[in-house]
């Protein structure tokens, strides 16, 4: 499988220059290309790369500004910063990338790096599902191949239980076709489910004789992590993070 690669620069000749590296290299799939921040947070929100290549000097939206959104929209992205600014300059910036490449080095070492960062990152699979009863269903049984191929059995039931609870709102409630995305890094397995329906879904309080209501509130008691956010156009994207084990190899 390619490393899914975005591209984020305001030169035209520099995205091409990349580009056309990465294509005669081979490996790499350039999913989008940006010229400004704003664009970059969009196409990046849609895409999921696996990785972004990061320029600093962004116009609307200057790169440590798409840097901070990029983290709290795809919390499992791998991002490289590409650019001509020093390294002394940007000290702060070491620990919040996974990797940092002057322009005036050899494409090649950006290349190199992108395709050692792209056998660590994490594993993703997504499922388009239609407007059905049968979708909770399909999307238990996608994530349990999924779970067998990465190896992250200890969390399967809680994991099953989370993608049930988020596609069933989505298609009973949003009324609406639902996209469910998986992504597991070394610590954290997410799911993540965007729906073109109305609304926001909300945790509400069940008494003991109501038969529904209590989803969310079972998401956000075995989830690490839960959240809604607005996704360009129309629609909303509902996540949830469970942690791994800490021992927990991750296998293809």
């Amino acid at each position: 499988m390619p490393v899914r690669v975005l591209l984020v620069d305001d030169v035209p000749e520099m995205r091409q220059l990349v580009r056309t590296a990465m294509r005669l290299r081979g490996g790499f799939e350039v999913v989008g290309e940006a010229a400004d921040g704003e664009t970059a947070i969009e196409l990046a929100t849609r895409s999921k790369p696996d990785i972004v290549v990061l320029d600093l000097g962004l116009p609307r939206l200057v790169g440590r500004e798409v840097l901070t959104r990029l983290r709290e929209r795809l919390p499992l992205v791998k991002v490289v910063v590409f650019t001509g600014t020093n390294l002394d300059d940007s000290e702060n910036l070491r620990d919040q990338v996974e990797g940092y490449v002057l322009k005036d080095s050899d494409v090649t070492y950006l290349l190199d790096l992108l395709a050692h960062l792209g056998e660590t990152a994490q594993r993703a699979a997504v499922l388009e599902l239609p407007l059905d009863l049968t979708s909770p269903r399909r999307a238990r049984q996608f994530l349990l191949s999924n779970c067998a191929r990465w190896g992250c059995g200890p969390v399967v039931d809680t994991a099953e239980l989370v993608v049930s609870e988020l596609v069933t709102n989505a298609i009973s409630h949003g009324r609406s076709r639902c996209e469910l995305r998986l992504g597991l890094s070394g610590s954290a397995l997410r799911v993540e489910v965007t729906d073109h329906g109305g609304g926001t879904p909300d945790p509400l309080v069940a008494s003991d004789v109501d038969e529904h209501g209590r989803g969310l509130l079972l998401v956000s008691a075995v989830a690490t992590a839960w959240g809604v956010e607005a996704v360009p156009g129309d629609g909303k994207l509902v996540w949830a993070q469970i942690a791994l084990p800490p021992a927990q190899p991750i296998v293809n």
